[in-house]
C-alpha cells in the first residue's frame, strides 16, 4: 500500500511536470508571436510613415515644379502701366538725396540697405536704405492711408513669406499702393490685382538686380 501511494505521487510529480514543461512552452510560445506581431506591427508603421513621407515629398516637389513653371509664365507677361528708368547712378553716400520719383526706384542710397527678408515695416522707412533694398534685388511695397485694411493685411501676408521683399507705408506717392523695383514701378488698385503677382514673379532677384545674391538681412531694422 505504501509502494501504491509512493507510485501514484511519483505519478502526480511526473504530472505535475509535464504540465509545467507545456505550460512553459506555451507561454514561450505566447511571447515569441506577440514579439512577432510587434516586431510585424512596428515594420508596418515605419514602411507605412516611410511611404507617407515619400508620398509628401513627390508632391511637395510637384507643387514647386507647377509652382515655378506658374512663376516663369508670369514673369514673361508684360506689366500693364509698369514705368521703367535707366542708367540709375549706384554710389554709396552718407549726405542726402533727392529722388526724383515717390518712392525712388534707384540712385544714390546709404551704404547699409534696409533688412528685406520679408519685413513689413509699420512705420514710414528711410528712401536712401530701402533703395539699397532694391539695388539688392528685393521689391518695396509701399501704400497710403487711403489702402483698405485687407488690402495692406494681404499684402502684408504676401510680403511676409517672401525672402527679398518689403513693405512699408508711404504717404506723398501718387497712387494708394505701388510696387518698386530697381528701375522698376507700377501703381496697382488692390492687392488682388493680377499686376502684384506679376511683379514679384519677375522683379524679386530679377534681371535687373544690380547685386544679385546680395544680404536682405543684417542691415537696417525697424526704429
Amino acid at each position: 500500500m505504501s509502494f501504491d501511494r509512493r507510485t501514484r505521487m511519483e505519478q502526480m510529480s511526473t504530472t505535475d511536470r509535464a504540465r509545467e514543461r507545456r505550460s512553459r512552452v506555451l507561454a514561450i510560445g505566447l511571447s515569441v508571436l506577440v514579439v512577432t506581431g510587434l516586431v510585424g506591427f512596428g515594420s508596418y508603421l515605419v514602411l507605412d510613415k516611410s511611404e507617407a513621407a515619400e508620398k509628401k515629398q513627390a508632391v511637395q516637389a510637384k507643387d514647386a515644379k507647377v509652382s515655378a513653371a506658374g512663376q516663369k509664365k508670369l514673369a514673361a507677361e508684360p506689366i500693364e502701366g509698369l514705368r521703367t528708368w535707366e542708367k540709375l547712378t549706384r554710389h554709396h553716400v552718407t549726405e542726402p538725396v533727392t529722388y526724383p520719383m515717390k518712392p525712388p526706384v534707384g540712385g544714390d542710397h546709404s551704404p547699409v540697405w534696409m533688412n528685406c527678408d520679408g519685413e513689413v515695416y509699420k512705420r514710414s522707412i528711410p528712401d536712401m536704405n530701402a533703395v539699397h533694398s532694391l539695388e539688392h534685388g528685393s521689391v518695396w511695397v509701399t501704400y497710403t492711408g487711403k489702402a483698405s485694411d485687407a488690402d495692406v493685411a494681404k499684402l502684408a501676408e504676401r510680403v511676409g513669406r517672401t525672402p527679398y521683399s518689403l513693405m512699408s507705408p508711404y504717404e506723398g506717392q501718387a497712387g494708394t499702393i505701388m510696387l518698386s523695383a530697381w528701375g522698376n514701378q507700377v501703381t496697382v488698385d488692390s492687392a488682388d490685382d493680377r499686376r502684384v503677382d506679376q511683379f514679384f514673379a519677375e522683379f524679386v532677384q530679377g534681371p535687373q538686380t544690380p547685386e544679385p545674391g546680395a544680404a536682405c538681412t543684417g542691415g537696417m531694422g525697424a526704429q
